[in-house]
């Protein structure tokens, strides 16, 4: 072989790039692979054995993460499979099923509340990192934006004139527009207000900016959260998981559909503007909401209850 495994890994990656896919957590997958791979002294085709052997050979808690990581990799070794004939592929589901979703943590008020209060308190002190954070994790907390399409907001994205997000990073290369509450309107203009003040807004177009980064990324912004849920004690103790910040959108789907239950709105009419809002493409995908989250379930059942007893009512 001419070329080493973590070679033909960035070549693959940049070719799936090229195609339109993100590759953000996968590619980090496929570069630790490639690199068990020029570690483990193979100069060829690539057998299974070998490819199960580090799938395998992870620490995480969770059992289904072999057989994720070997799936992340399937299409890396279909890859190779093309350019020497031989390198073995492993069919889907040889190490079970991939899928295990978690309950999400729905956040209380409290817990949004002290969330916001410890990153008021971010260094440094007076500077435009903590309204930066404060901003971010309140913006999350009330549309349900994605992390990644939070970051991805330039200042013309943010149309507060309209009370509109441009949404132009969605999954799958989707692009929407998310209304905006008008609460939200004052506290976006007056953290675009100081953005300009500190000069963040000289050396790029990013919406969400600090005196050192002239556009957040995704590991700085989640080596904060993980530096703030420290702080603030949190853990997966009597909680369905440890809270993330992909749980502020759970937060927002939760509270709104809750809401309409408690204002007597039919919920089924109202799920299609809520997926489009989210960014789902299926429906269907926001019913997982209901079976996942006990409070979803406990509105449903009330609102069941109810229907029985107005039904009953007006048949005797």
């Amino acid at each position: 072989m001419t070329s080493t495994f973590t070679e033909l890994a960035e070549s693959y990656v940049e070719m799936r790039r090229s195609l339109g896919y993100r590759l953000e957590r996968q590619a980090a997958y496929l570069r630790c692979f490639a690199g068990f791979l020029d570690r483990s002294g193979c100069d060829g085709p690539v057998p299974l054995a070998l490819s199960v052997e580090w799938a395998a050979a992870t620490s995480a808690s969770d059992p289904h993460n072999p057989a994720r990581r070997l799936t992340v990799v399937r299409g890396f070794l279909r890859f190779l499979a093309s350019l020497d004939g031989e390198t073995e592929v492993p069919p889907p589901g040889l190490l079970g099923p991939t899928l295990h979703r978690t309950s999400p943590h729905v956040y209380s008020d409290e817990e949004i509340a002290s969330l916001l209060r410890a990153a008021a308190g971010l260094s440094p002190s007076g500077g435009l990192r903590p309204h930066c954070y404060v901003t971010l994790l309140s913006l999350l907390a009330c549309t349900g934006l994605r992390i990644s399409e939070a970051l991805a907001l330039s200042r013309d994205d943010v149309d507060l004139t309209a009370g509109v997000l441009s949404v132009r990073a969605g999954k799958g290369g989707k692009s929407r527009l998310v209304p905006l509450h008008p609460s939200a309107l004052e506290p976006l203009e007056a953290y675009a207000s100081l953005c300009h003040r500190y000069g963040a807004t000289q050396g790029s177009d990013a919406f969400f900016c600090t005196e050192r980064q002239e556009r957040l990324t995704y590991p700085a912004v989640r080596g904060t959260f993980r530096a703030l849920r420290r702080q603030l004690g949190w853990s997966s103790q009597g909680r369905t998981r440890l809270p993330r910040l992909h749980d502020l959108r759970h937060r927002m789907v939760v509270k709104r559909v809750l809401l309409w239950h408690a204002e007597g709105v039919d919920v089924n009419a109202k799920m299609a503007v809520l997926a489009t809002y989210l960014g789902h493409t299926l429906v269907s995908d926001l019913y997982w909401y209901f079976s996942a989250t006990p409070e979803l379930m406990n509105a449903a059942a009330e609102r069941f209850t109810t229907l029985g007893d107005q039904v009953q009512g007006g048949v005797r």
